[in-house]
């Protein structure tokens, strides 16, 4: 008897790949003007080690998506928009990969400037459902807090309609932002008087120039009468991420105009300006960024008896990167190096490819910091009881020495040991800070101190119903 042997052949898109294309998508390497991704770096898994269970969390937000910021618009975006419309005698139909501005028009106007976009209300509500998905073991927060300006409320409010299963059962509490605050607050860069917000301005001003000099002299060639400038170039970067927030996409984000090259350019120039201004190279950021940190874990380690399982919080681009710098993250000198030398990691006449600080990864809208406590039992190699680990946007964050849990968590003794070095390196807001006013404090008080209120709760259509409460 004949017996035919047959050896099947896989298409090769059914196997693994042995290689693959390039791709590069510029909306991830947009810095502070990057729609919410997930960079997935490192690429471990988000979901929670083998028999751990979370049973409490912490997040910082920043807001999400919004039309325009008012010093991008003033500085970069307005400068570039005038100017384009000013010359009228330029034939932009006939200009290859320009040819776009023949009958484009701009997607906001100085009136919608710091206000939330339909995409960033949208998101935001996602994360608030995304967190429900997360956590469905823990009880549903009583408030989520917010510093006080309206597009750190609304990205609240949004996220809070996500969360909810009722009308009016989580509030909103608007937390104050001022000169005077100390570190109660959401937004201490404000308080802390040596903090400079254009400190690094300078510095990525250096790299703007060399990044952006082979760009100028080519669109120069192809529109010879506009006479562009590195402002220009800049304004028409962000434009990208601008745009594509309020209709989705952008033609400015196209490959033809700039090439992956530039927008790397564009995301290390901007590296540069967060590395002196709220990340490694200011000696103000971990002081900025431990209050956050501090007052989370002690949420977090306290007992059973808190209020609340999740505590949610939204603030300005400016935290995040100082809560990483208070947590030792993103560091480019953890592997080799040293803190005296941390400056020379980010070179101002060339790309540093291999940085483990980049913003695009750390401060998108609505980019997020997550701690979390777990309860582990029957983890294999591991003792029961409590971990704690810290994500960002989703990844998995090792602290540095302080990684003898599984995955990526810590012990409870490991990581009270580790915050406490934090402490001692970043403690100390008023006089590190060079606090100049009275009644300044160096905690975060707002999750416990009743003088803050209950805020207001939040309806699915954004009616607000005072809490009831009190």
């Amino acid at each position: 008897m004949f017996v035919a042997h047959f050896l099947v052949v896989l298409p090769i898109a059914a196997a693994t790949k042995l290689y693959s294309t390039y791709e590069f998508n510029p909306l991830e390497h947009l810095t502070g003007v990057a729609p919410y991704f997930e960079p997935q770096n490192p690429p471990l898994s988000p979901g929670p080690p083998r028999k751990c269970t979370p049973v409490r969390a912490a997040y910082l937000s920043r807001h999400a998506a919004i039309y325009i910021n008012d010093f991008d618009y003033e500085s970069y975006i307005e400068p570039f928009i005038n100017k384009w419309k000013n010359h009228t005698n330029i034939d932009w139909s006939l200009i290859p990969t320009l040819n776009f501005l023949a009958d484009w028009s701009p997607p906001f106007s100085d009136a919608e400037e710091e206000i939330l976009t339909r995409v960033g209300k949208l998101e935001a509500t996602e994360l608030g459902v995304k967190l429900t998905f997360r956590y469905p073991n823990l009880k549903l927060p009583q408030r989520v807090w917010a510093a006080s300006a309206e597009r750190t409320v609304k990205s609240a409010q949004a996220l809070v309609r996500g969360l909810q299963l009722r009308d009016g059962t989580i509030n909103v509490v608007p937390v104050y932002e001022g000169e005077q605050a100390g570190a109660d607050t959401l937004a201490p860069s404000d308080a802390c008087p040596r903090y400079q917000g254009s400190a690094g301005s300078k510095q990525s001003a250096q790299f703007r120039d060399v990044f952006t000099r082979p760009i100028i002299a080519r669109l120069k060639a192809l529109a010879p009468g506009f006479n562009f400038t590195a402002y220009d170039v800049y304004g028409m970067m962000e434009l990208c991420g601008y745009e594509a927030v309020v209709k989705g996409s952008s033609p400015f984000c196209n490959l033809d105009l700039f090439t992956p090259d530039d927008w790397l350019g564009f995301e290390y120039a901007e590296d540069i300006r967060y590395h002196y201004n709220t990340g490694y190279g200011s000696p103000y950021s971990g002081v900025i960024g431990l209050p956050w940190v501090r007052a989370s874990t002690d949420l977090l380690m306290g007992d059973s008896g808190n209020e609340q399982d999740m505590y949610i919080s939204f603030a300005h681009r400016a935290l995040p990167p100082t809560i990483v710098v208070a947590m030792g993250l993103f560091n480019n000198s953890e592997f080799g190096g040293s803190a005296l030398t941390i400056n020379d990691t980010m070179p101002l006449d060339r790309i540093n490819h291999r940085r483990a600080w980049k913003s695009s990864h750390i401060l998108p809208f609505l980019g997020n910091i997550a701690i979390e406590r777990l309860n582990c039992s029957g983890s294999y190699g591991y003792s029961d009881g409590d971990y704690y680990r810290v994500l960002v946007n989703n990844a998995p964050q090792q602290l540095p020495g302080c990684g003898d849990g599984p995955g990526t968590s810590c012990s409870r003794q490991k990581f009270q040991e580790y915050i406490q070095g934090r402490v001692d390196l970043f403690g100390g807001f008023s006089e590190k800070c060079g606090v100049d006013y009275g009644n300044s404090t160096d905690v975060l008080d707002i999750y416990t101190d009743p003088s803050v209120g209950n805020g207001t709760a939040v309806t699915k259509r954004g009616r607000r119903l005072y809490n009831v409460w009190k």
